[in-house]
């Protein structure tokens, strides 16, 4: 009798204990598919340029990649999401990176499955301070994937899981499903990230464009990791266009 009893004991304590060796197992598995992400990410061909034959501009060779002499734009750096609201007006998320040195403001962030986050606003130490997508101040340049169309994505403050894409004449085909990407009109995101995809199409009384909802590609609520996009020309563009901005 006392020893199917202690068999009972130990075999939950062992269950018990299998449960929890399994759980850090797991988030070790997580830890390390993030960092492979990164590399992933970091090998894209839409994160690197191929030089002008004929430009004089010198490239730094520590970003050359040797075999087909391209030079690498954008640089994916890994971060854990330590904070992260999508109630308020004004949402933001915090990351903590050992990588946080190398980030500045403006960079943009992805989730996982590369779809937007938000821009960095301000970083410190190890953190940096994201301006998400749920933001009233959001303005980004998105491109319907089918069509090619652009408009504008912003959020209304309201639900967390759907955005607005506004711009879009009445005469383009659009249906619900369809992915709406990131235009790669600014320095900011690579062409074709995720923005969202098509649940609601109203017609904008007045206007000649329609009113298109869209459910995020991220998923907001459960953000866990994400990863800082550096476009190595962006302070480049910058100056162009304060320079442009000065001489109006």
């Amino acid at each position: 009798m006392f020893g199917n009893s202690a068999n009972k004991i130990t075999g939950k304590v062992n269950s018990q204990y299998n449960k929890i060796e399994y759980y850090f197992r797991l988030k070790k598995t997580n830890d390390s598919l993030v960092i492979a992400n990164e590399r992933l990410y970091n090998k894209l061909a839409q994160n690197y340029d191929i030089p002008d034959s004929v430009a004089t501009k010198e490239v730094i060779d520590s970003i050359r990649v040797d075999s087909i002499l391209q030079y690498r734009r954008f640089i994916y750096m890994q971060a854990k999401v330590v904070a992260n609201s999508v109630t308020s007006q004004n949402n933001y998320a915090v990351l903590h990176s050992a990588n946080a040195s190398k980030m500045r403001v403006g960079m943009g962030v992805v989730d996982p499955v590369n779809a937007v986050v938000g821009v960095i606003t301000e970083v410190s130490g190890n953190y940096a301070v994201v301006m998400s997508l749920l933001h009233k101040d959001t303005k980004i340049s998105g491109k319907l994937f089918k069509t090619g169309e652009t408009g504008t994505i912003s959020w209304d403050g309201k639900n967390p899981d759907i955005i607005t894409l506004s711009g879009i004449s009445k005469g383009v085909k659009i249906a619900k499903g369809d992915s709406v990407i990131t235009s790669g009109f600014s320095a900011i995101y690579p062409k074709g990230l995720l923005l969202g995809r098509i649940s609601e199409i109203y017609m904008e009384q007045g206007t000649s464009n329609y009113r298109v909802l869209l459910r995020t590609g991220a998923n907001f609520h459960n953000l866990e990791y994400a990863y800082a996009i550096d476009n190595s020309q962006q302070q480049e563009i910058n100056r162009l266009l304060e320079n442009t901005k000065k001489n109006k």
